[in-house]
Formats: structure tokens, C-alpha cells, sequence
């Protein structure tokens, strides 16, 4: 199963980045994984709108797998439950699943409908940087979990 992770702008924290590649660099001793960083920033004007281009753009990079929206309404899940939601997914014979990341406003109603998951990391309030950062955390912990590693413990 390929995972993809989708976000606007880059990570502007150096040590943040770092934290993120290293992940990275984990993860993919499991499973494909693709970091995209799209740019653009959309106005209030096109939030107002609904679906706006930039959030267009992050459903058309997603494709046709499964879209896992990071939204602060979204499910909180142990990581435990994350692992078995990715365990169950790969079971399925999903190709690819798509973590998408929006701007700090959030995404749209019409675009968080268009999402198979709305995943909230935390119900506190974290940065773009720090919500990629624990998010690729959670995922290469998913893994871990999964193949019974000591790295969750």
C-alpha cells in the first residue's frame, strides 16, 4: 500500500523538518510513501465559495484511493486504532491511502465531504508543522504496532 501525504506550503521549523524526514526515512522501509507540498494560500473570498481551487487541487493529487482528511471535527483514534485501520485498509487490497493537510482555517464542508476519513490529531490546537510532524509519528507508529516492533512501547 502506497501512503501519501499531502499538505499545503513547506514546513517552515528546520528541526521540525528534520523530525519529519526521519520519519520519512522509517516509514519507507514499510510501505511507498510520497510527501507532496502544494503551494498556494486561498482568500476568504474562496473559502466562501465552497470548494476552492486549492482544496480542488489537493482532491485531484489524492486520487482515486482512500482520502484521510486532517480536521480538528474528525475522529480522535488511539494509535493503536490507526494501526488497524491502515492493517484493515491494506487487507482490503487498498492501493493507496492519502493524508491530506489543509491550511489552518481547516478545509470546506463541501471539501471535508468529499473525504473517506476526517482524522483529528488532537483536540487541542496544534501548528501545520507540528500536526505533519506528529502525523508521520503516528503513521511510522502504526507500523511498529502492527508488526509487534518495541518502538509504541
Amino acid at each position: 500500500m502506497r501512503i501519501r501525504l499531502i499538505w499545503k506550503g513547506k514546513t517552515r521549523d528546520e528541526r521540525l523538518r528534520a523530525l519529519q524526514d526521519d520519519y520519512a526515512r522509517r516509514i519507507a522501509h514499510f510501505a511507498e510513501l510520497r510527501i507532496e507540498e502544494i503551494p498556494g494560500r486561498q482568500t476568504r473570498r474562496e473559502r466562501k465559495k465552497g470548494l476552492a481551487n486549492a482544496e480542488r487541487v489537493l482532491l485531484e493529487k489524492a486520487g482515486s484511493g482512500r482520502k484521510v482528511a486532517l480536521d480538528e471535527r474528525g475522529r480522535e483514534w488511539t494509535s493503536r486504532e490507526l494501526a488497524t485501520w491502515m492493517r484493515e485498509r491494506a487487507l482490503e487490497g487498498t492501493r493507496e491511502v492519502a493524508f491530506l493537510v489543509g491550511e489552518p482555517e481547516g478545509f470546506s464542508s463541501a471539501f471535508r465531504e468529499q473525504a473517506d476519513v476526517l482524522l483529528a490529531l488532537s483536540r487541542m490546537t496544534l501548528t501545520r508543522d507540528w500536526a505533519r510532524t506528529l502525523l508521520l509519528e503516528q503513521i511510522y507508529r502504526s507500523f511498529t504496532i502492527e508488526r509487534g516492533y518495541p518502538y509504541p512501547r
